[in-house]
């Protein structure tokens, strides 16, 4: 099996997104890469009829970022989970926005900030998900202990919690807005894993060029097809990619890399419905 490459965005901050997102639908069509943007249902609210617009393409899958970016867990770094019922709203209103403004169904959901244990040890949560009709989950984002970079761990179900029909398909790597202190309340060093499990991606200062960006992205590539990963996904923000890289040099270089190496470009959706059906075989 040959490990296939998922490019994703976590589309949330009100026009910085929609501009960046124009930047890199360009990208993508010059390599003709698919991928997956997360969206936040408030984005959908305010500037829907620009994003459907921008991303209804045949190469993007759209999925829900949430409605609001609300936490969904507690986390260290990005604050408190409100109750049970305010939870609910972001999962639900989220998806239902995603399919109103696209008119295709939503079937992934990546709850803002991510998780260090996906959503196993909540099971309201798992299964408040599975009943809104999400198929897959994309919620385990940091290492252990929330820490960076996240694992290169493979997709698995919440059979445990009782819905085995709910997948988990996990992000990789950096959180890149925190290579470039983009997030100036939680700084790098003060998050990376000792013993680090990837020393030659530590950092313990901000990037400072898209080249040095790519060179890492290199680094989780390869060591994904090194493992045997089925697919590897960085996790990235659309307004910071454009921040720190307004001509979306990074984006070209790894791409042109993913092409290089033959791997098959591939989103979210694609994937959930891959390992659905080899779990059936």
């Amino acid at each position: 099996m040959k490990t296939r490459y998922i490019a994703a965005y976590d589309t949330e901050k009100a026009g910085d997104c929609l501009a960046a997102c124009k930047r890199i639908r360009a990208v993508h069509e010059q390599f003709g890469v698919s991928g997956t943007f997360f969206i936040v249902g408030k984005r959908l609210e305010e500037e829907g009829v620009k994003y459907r617009a921008l991303l209804d393409t045949p190469l993007f899958e759209i999925a829900s970022h949430t409605y609001s970016h609300i936490i969904l867990r507690d986390h260290p770094f990005c604050g408190n989970a409100p109750a049970n019922e305010a939870r609910a709203r972001e999962i639900t209103l989220g998806k239902e926005l995603v399919e109103q403004t696209f008119q295709r169904p939503c079937v992934g959901l990546r709850p803002g900030c991510g998780f260090h244990n996906a959503l196993r040890g909540d099971p309201w949560l798992v299964q408040t998900v599975a009943d809104a009709g999400y198929g897959y989950v994309s919620s385990l984002l940091w290492g252990p202990e929330t820490t960076v970079p996240a694992l290169l761990e493979k997709p698995f179900t919440y059979a445990e919690e009782g819905r085995p029909g709910l997948w988990e398909l996990p992000g990789h790597g950096w959180h890149e807005n925190l290579l470039k202190a983009h997030n100036l309340t939680v700084q790098a060093r003060r998050i990376l894993a000792w013993p680090s499990p990837f020393p030659e991606a530590v950092r313990l200062t901000p990037i400072t060029t898209p080249e040095e960006e790519f060179a890492l992205n290199k680094l989780f590539i390869d060591k994904a097809i090194e493992l045997g990963l089925p697919y590897v996904s960085l996790i990235w923000h659309p307004w910071s990619l454009a921040r720190f890289d307004p001509a979306m040099t990074m984006l070209r270089l790894t791409f042109a890399y993913v092409r290089e190496l033959g791997m098959e470009a591939t989103t979210y959706e694609a994937e959930w419905r891959r390992a659905k059906d080899e779990a059936l075989a």
